[in-house]
């Protein structure tokens, strides 16, 4: 299980790491608060205990992956259920899912 913390950019050796677990498709838990970013792992809560570890809280952290076929970002984890704030698998408030997206997007280099 290869989960790797990005604090800058994804560099191709922690895309090599990341990809241990599924070739075409890297699961990503997001800190929205201060931008960290983990990839990998078979689950997001892989993810989620690392940036823990880090100092984050809980509620700041989404989940979604990348489709490195077709560098589209998704927004669908486990993780994401938040009872009383996030009723879904999907993130839904449309802020939190732009935050979302835009740190994934600068840290994959994708705009």
């Amino acid at each position: 299980m290869g989960v790797v913390l990005i604090k800058d950019k994804v560099t191709p050796f922690d895309l090599k790491l990341a990809r241990q677990d599924y070739k075409d498709y890297i699961k990503v838990t997001v800190d929205i608060a201060s931008g960290k970013m983990a990839i990998g792992g078979q689950w997001h809560t892989d993810g989620e205990k690392l940036l823990i570890l880090e100092g984050s809280k809980k509620s700041d952290l989404w989940g979604g992956g990348v489709n490195l076929l077709t560098n589209q970002v998704e927004t669908f984890a486990l993780i994401n259920l938040k009872p009383g704030e996030n009723n879904s698998q999907e993130i839904l408030d449309p802020q939190t899912r732009e935050k979302f997206i835009k740190i994934v997007k600068e840290k994959f280099n994708y705009e």
